[in-house]
């Protein structure tokens, strides 16, 4: 009896192991099950199109080292005035506003003083002396020659005619600073009134005066900006200054939302270290001349210059998908529409690629997705 029993226990014993055996090995077949299950995708036709999916391979791009370098658009300073007055007056006239263009010898604004008509008629009153003191002093001079007069009357003939010519020529150059030709001034023309003209073509930036209010020849009227050679002033660190050449390229990038890179070329590398700030200025030109027109001075910009370029095999960045910092992407296979998840080793990230350390693995011929691929591989 106790035999029998013995058997039985031994039975139930061995019953349970096999089917704790069978459960395990169902469980290990669920999983490789699974995972293949995870790692191969298909999708339909209609879903790729949808979905604005594209295929692409492995390709060589240009990957580069670069510095960073922030700074703002600017002019030369022969591009930028200040407008004042070389005579003191009150303004008269104005109606330009900052942002108007303006063409070299415009009127920007005029200037009133009583002060000006003073000058207007000494200029006339020497000018009709001058006649009569050259024609007197050329006759003391032909009768000093014939022994004709003393010399005293011709040193005082020569006297007169040579400091009322100075005096003629100090007024005709005031006349030209104040706008006023001196060569069509007459009596019957003489004015209070002046014309303050721009000593450029370019832009009003801004406005300091009024009507009516009393301007200095030392007081700034107004400034005007010719934004024809916009440039770059950047700022690098000293450390940097050995990875910097003159003819490298600076890729700008603007605050704000778009994506949009503007090229630029290193011009010129400044000799002095700004002692404050342990930087040095670098002077950048724009590659297209077109791009002027969407800058103004004064904006902030960011930007890199590239210091090095390399190819190197890469994909889309779209085209890696990140998950817990490991990197794949979904290699099509020979069915129709169907992707083989497969991890990558993924390099430095440039101008919208990256760089595919382990390109060797794969055939050249190899598909990707490269458009799409991350909400397939992470769902």
């Amino acid at each position: 009896m106790k035999n029998n029993l013995g058997l039985l226990i031994l039975l139930i014993i061995s019953l349970l192991s096999c089917n704790s055996k069978n459960s395990s090995e169902a469980e290990n077949s669920n999983e490789v099950s699974q995972r293949i299950t995870t790692d191969t995708i298909t999708i339909t036709e209609s879903q790729f199109i949808a979905s604005n999916m594209e295929l692409g391979k492995l390709s060589l791009q240009d990957f580069s080292t670069s510095i960073k370098a922030n700074g703002m658009f600017d002019v030369p300073p022969e591009n930028k005035a200040s407008v004042s007055a070389y005579f003191a007056g009150y303004v008269k006239n104005i109606t330009l506003l900052p942002g108007d263009a303006v063409k070299k010898g415009q009127v920007l604004f005029t200037i009133e003083n009583p002060e000006y008509v003073q000058i207007q008629q000494d200029f006339l009153e020497a000018k009709g002396r001058l006649n009569y003191l050259k024609s007197d002093y050329d006759r003391q001079k032909l009768l000093l020659d014939d022994n004709v007069t003393s010399q005293k009357n011709f040193l005082k003939a020569e006297s007169e005619y040579k400091v009322t010519l100075v005096q003629y020529k100090s007024l005709q150059k005031k006349l030209g600073l104040m706008n006023i030709n001196a060569n069509s001034l007459t009596g019957e023309n003489i004015s209070s009134v002046l014309s303050v003209l721009s000593p450029l073509s370019g832009y009003v930036t801004s406005i300091l005066v009024g009507k009516g209010m009393f301007l200095n020849p030392s007081d700034v009227a107004m400034t005007i900006t010719n934004t024809d050679y916009l440039h770059l002033e950047l700022k690098i660190f000293e450390n940097d200054l050995p990875l910097v050449k003159v003819g490298q390229t600076i890729r700008i990038i603007l605050q704000n939302e778009s994506k949009e890179v503007y090229e630029g070329k290193v011009h010129l590398i400044n000799k002095a270290i700004n002692e404050m700030e342990r930087t040095i200025d670098i002077h950048g030109d724009l590659v297209n001349e077109e791009d002027a027109k969407l800058f103004a001075p004064g904006m902030y910009v960011e930007t890199e210059i590239i210091t090095t370029t390399h190819k190197e095999q890469s994909l889309p960045q779209e085209a890696v998908a990140n998950i817990e910092n490991d990197f794949f992407v979904l290699v099509k296979q020979k069915s129709v529409n169907t992707f083989r998840r497969m991890p990558v080793k993924i390099g430095a990230s440039y101008n919208g690629n990256v760089q595919i350390l382990n390109a060797g693995d794969f055939d050249p011929d190899t598909e990707f997705l490269t458009k799409g691929a991350f909400n397939l591989i992470t769902e």
